[in-house]
């Protein structure tokens, strides 16, 4: 089972998210071959962190649970909140997969979510930017919740335009990079 998993920072936690971040990739490296893609994303600045993104695979939603709450990060207060969903890899990849490789370009998360439970959007014609798409889903798989892209865009704006506007409730576009160790 493929889960989408974004812990959102929580205001003013940059000086414990630096102490603990030996901790926080030592437990991700507990997770290397589960992983999908994985990376921090920033406000539009570039530099202020506002959460941690991690799609994995998994055996289940309880495993997906642990995942998200044991993370050093959470457990130290660093995060406001989890947004943590089932997914559907429609690119059929991870993220090293990606041809774009790590480094090239401007990259993007985007997040659009709800309402419209009766679209279940397929993987844009143009898929040469994405490096991971694929709706959110409710617990049991069943229900689309929305759609989350990472995305190699020249700016925002153009990285929203992966997914259709007037489909989503709200979209949010947030400055993101490859994670893991440097």
């Amino acid at each position: 089972m493929e889960f989408f998993c974004y812990h959102r920072d929580r205001p003013g936690s940059l000086p414990v998210r630096n102490e603990l971040l030996e901790r926080h990739w030592s437990y991700m490296d507990q997770y290397a071959s589960e992983m999908i893609a994985r990376g921090p994303a920033f406000a539009g600045d570039g530099e202020t962190p506002t959460g941690s993104v991690h799609i994995l695979d998994l055996p289940d939603p309880a495993a997906a649970r642990a995942f998200a709450f044991d993370e050093p990060n959470y457990q130290a207060g660093v995060y406001r909140d989890v947004l943590l969903r089932r997914w559907r890899n429609l690119l059929g990849r991870t993220m090293w997969d990606f041809p774009g490789g790590p480094a090239t370009g401007n990259r993007y998360l985007v997040l659009g979510l709800g309402p419209d439970p009766a679209s279940d959007p397929d993987t844009p014609p143009d898929s040469d930017d994405l490096i991971a798409y694929g709706p959110l889903l409710s617990d049991d798989g069943s229900a689309w919740l929305g759609t989350a892209a990472l995305v190699r865009a020249p700016d925002g704006e153009t990285a929203r335009g992966v997914l259709t506007a007037g489909r989503y409730a709200d979209i949010e576009v947030h400055v993101w990079e490859f994670g893991g160790r440097r």
